[in-house]
């Protein structure tokens, strides 16, 4: 090889830590040790769906055949994974209630961003490029506005009833022939079933528009009802949540993408086919929008979701019915101690809210989620829906036996108990973490990320940055 220009070349060694193997291994084993996941704990983040990932999953996807195949192995040498790839996409078909999947997109956000773009050819298609807007309820996950305006759509943005429902009657006023569609999460982040589902699926359809299904709650209808059935003509799946994957610090995931036939000649290419017992890339679709991921998918995601489904076999509902029943249960618990913005019962999540607290006590959402760390729990996700003032959005999934649950419900009480008797307590936690309560905006601009030995920035005056730099210096 070339050797360096001399201008590239170092004038000095770098300066590395000199550390015996032993103290490697400690500090890693350190940081493991204060990283909190579903395998440490209870993680009620809610819409992120954290459930057990079975080590069965991981025997499975660690099977030579599978974990040594090469992306371009010819087919006749790939048949048991094309096999695996097509019963998983007529899995996932029945579930939805649609014809046709395509297992390419990588994630539920280039899942939403490839049914957009389903649904833009297939507007083309028909010569209605007019169409150019797309609604979006105001619960809607971050992603569904994004994927909006990268599809090249207009947004605009529908209200939440008194019920907890899509605004029917704004619906009804607003959508038209310029309507292209509607995403829709069902449940929503509310955590609650739309009760007019039919009735919207109706106004967009006798519009021409179609509905897509962010199908990032799908957790909670499993085997109970499908979105197909609902009226929706376009669902994505998060293969990653629903149907387990080790998942956070962005993957890995899946995001198939469910349609009904007037659909299925756009979806990307190749298609997984079966023709008599082979299978097979099918790359003959003239009108396909395209690869939107390289390869054919995340075929390791594929591997444990289909290892994950057939534990279940014909009982996959029993998955979504305990969900369903846990969240219930933690909302019968905890509903007298917060605020609940929709009485009603919930689906696979539920959304309180602080506001009582933070109105009587100075107490907020935050303080709640950081004190909860004192307990030994994750928080659950807070302020959003955004539509909730002072929200704490909990989904205990379906992993979660009974003294979990009463456990996590023993501590949100303590905690509101402790915001009338001894609110301090709570506004400066976590008192006992590794490290206590930051600014969460300057450390998110100002973060420390490489190893600094004595020189750290100027942090004096900083809550908890005495305790962070310890921390390090520790570590």
């Amino acid at each position: 090889m070339p050797e360096l220009p001399t201008g590239l070349r170092r004038v000095k060694l770098p300066r590395l830590p000199e550390l015996s193997e032993p103290e490697v291994v400690r500090h890693f084993t350190a940081l493991a040790d204060r990283t909190f996941g579903v395998d440490t704990g209870f993680y009620p983040l809610g819409s992120c769906t954290m459930k057990h990932n079975p080590r069965t999953n991981e025997r499975v996807v660690n099977l030579p055949g599978f974990r040594d195949l090469h992306p371009l192995q010819e087919e006749d040498g790939a048949q048991g994974a094309l096999e695996l790839m097509w019963r998983l996409q007529e899995i996932l078909a029945e579930v939805a209630g649609l014809d046709a999947v395509s297992l390419q997109p990588a994630a539920g956000s280039q899942g939403e961003l490839t049914g957009l773009m389903l649904m833009r050819a297939y507007f083309a298609d028909r010569g209605e490029s007019e169409r150019d807007t797309i609604f979006v309820a105001d619960t809607a996950h971050g992603t569904n506005p994004a994927s909006v305006t990268m599809a090249g759509y207009s947004l605009q943005k529908v209200g939440t009833d008194a019920r907890g429902n899509l605004d029917v009657e704004s619906l009804r006023e607003q959508v038209n022939e310029r309507t292209a569609g509607l995403m829709l999460t069902n449940p929503s982040t509310l955590g609650l079933f739309d009760e007019s589902i039919e009735e919207v699926a109706a106004i967009f359809h006798d519009a021409g528009a179609l509905l897509y299904y962010d199908g990032a709650n799908l957790n909670a209808v499993c085997g109970i009802s499908r979105p197909g059935d609902m009226g929706f003509d376009i669902v994505h799946y998060n293969l990653h949540k629903t149907f387990s994957q080790p998942h956070g610090g962005g993957g890995p995931g899946g995001g198939p993408v469910a349609v009904r036939e007037m659909l299925e000649p756009f979806l990307p290419v190749p298609v997984v086919a079966r023709e008599g017992e082979r299978f097979g890339f099918d790359f003959d679709r003239p009108k396909t929008i395209g690869k939107v991921r390289g390869y054919y998918g995340p075929f390791g995601v594929f591997v444990r979701s289909y290892a994950f489904i057939r534990t279940y076999g014909p009982r996959l509902k029993e998955m979504s019915e305990a969900a369903v029943l846990n969240a219930n249960y933690l909302l019968s618990r905890l509903r007298e101690s917060y605020d609940l913005p929709f009485d009603r019962l919930c689906m696979h999540e539920f959304v309180l809210s602080a506001r009582n607290l933070k109105r009587e006590h100075g107490v907020s959402a935050l303080d709640v989620a950081k004190r909860l760390m004192d307990y030994g729990f994750h928080p659950p996700t807070i302020y959003f829906p955004l539509i909730v003032p002072e929200a704490l959005m909990i989904e205990p999934t379906e992993s979660e036996p009974k003294e979990r649950l009463d456990a996590f419900a023993d501590a949100m009480l303590a905690i509101a108990r402790e915001a009338a008797e001894n609110k301090e307590v709570v506004k400066n936690a976590p008192q006992h973490r590794p490290v206590r309560r930051l600014d969460e905006v300057k450390a998110a601009k100002r973060a420390i990320l490489k190893y600094a030995f004595d020189e750290h920035p100027d942090l004096s005056g900083e809550p908890g940055a005495a305790e962070a730099i310890e921390a390090q210096k520790g570590a």
